[in-house]
């Protein structure tokens, strides 16, 4: 996508304006202490939140902290009650907690974003997951990072914790790798976990911020991030600010990794697609299909004594065939199926 100087200009601008770029005072160039929002989607995994929420009691830092979260159950509300347990235990942090109704990821997001920016104050939301939990220092690293590189986006490492002990040859997978790089400015992210957003990111895009369409298929924070990579937005890496993630049984196995893989290649064209603006974003992902099942055959015969590489190439074409049931409309919901507790 082509970014006009004057949207670039708009959003350094902004940048200025609204980001604090952090000092060893913790002061941003107005003078006022930046305020971090920690905001948290849930749904129906009341150990992980709980684990998470304990987790962001014992960081390692004295910044201006809260933390929302919202639940995406409006029946059981398991979220809910581990929240109003925590406050009436004196928890170290302002918690809030909303119920959002309509099911979907994006839906939730959307809802935590447009609360934590009802604070005038609120620089920074931190985009955790229920599954996840952080190191003591996962917040000042990635504050660090910001300040150092004054990127609008920082993204961090994120390790597997397995419930059982994944197959060897899922190493590489998508969910079952971990996610780790090296500090450095980035071009961009596809994932929202373990992430630090400028509160301008949230105010440049159009809204709504994550797109709805996405709510129960995932994708919705590439599509954040492809929005933001147009208006001109810095990405950045810190390696250090670690957070665990935990992968249930039902995610160590053959049969979601493939579906994952489907869903991957979904999203990824109904994003072309939706971009299509530019013809040769389409046309090199339907020759990416059409190569994925023309070489599968002969790469599955090659390889038949390799069981690892004839599985890669088997997620080829699930990814592939994704993209080609998004080309005749097929949405993928792979949020819709709940896994962990």
């Amino acid at each position: 996508m082509r970014v006009t100087s004057g949207r670039q200009n708009h959003f350094e601008v902004r940048r200025s304006k609204n980001c604090a770029y952090l000092s060893g005072a913790t002061l941003s160039h107005e003078g006022t202490v930046p305020a971090i929002v920690v905001a948290i989607p849930t749904y129906r995994r009341p150990l992980g939140l709980q684990k998470l929420l304990t987790s962001l009691a014992l960081l390692d830092t004295e910044r201006q902290l809260s933390v929302v979260v919202a639940d995406n159950d409006d029946i059981m509300r398991q979220g809910a009650d581990v929240c109003h347990r925590m406050m009436a235990d004196n928890y170290r942090w302002k918690l809030s907690v909303i119920i959002v109704g309509e099911r979907g990821v994006a839906q939730t997001r959307n809802a935590l974003v447009g609360y934590a920016l009802q604070d005038p104050e609120t620089t920074y939301i931190a985009m955790l997951d229920d599954d996840e939990w952080p190191e003591p220092q996962w917040l000042e690293t990635l504050l660090g990072t910001q300040h150092e590189t004054g990127a609008d986006v920082v993204r961090g490492t994120i390790l597997r914790d397995f419930e059982i002990t994944p197959p060897v040859w899922s190493s590489n997978w998508d969910g079952i790798a971990p996610i780790s790089y090296s500090t450095s400015e980035n071009g961009m992210f596809e994932g929202i976990g373990n992430v630090l957003i400028s509160r301008h990111c949230f105010e440049a895009v159009s809204q709504p911020c994550f797109d709805p369409s996405f709510g129960l298929t995932g994708g919705e924070d590439k599509d954040f991030f492809v929005r933001l990579r147009a208006l001109g937005a810095r990405f950045a890496w810190a390696d250090g600010a670690t957070v665990f993630e935990h992968v249930p049984a039902s995610r160590a196995r053959l049969s979601w990794s493939l579906l994952r893989a489907y869903r991957t290649g979904n999203t990824d064209m109904r994003l072309a697609l939706k971009y299509g603006h530019v013809p040769a974003n389409v046309v090199k992902e339907i020759a990416k299909v059409l190569a994925a099942f023309v070489l599968f055959p002969m790469l599955s015969i090659a390889f038949s004594l390799a069981p690892r590489r004839r599985l890669e190439g088997l997620r080829r074409v699930y990814r592939a065939a994704g993209k080609i049931g998004a080309l005749f409309g097929h949405r993928y919901h792979e949020y819709s199926a709940h896994h962990g507790r």
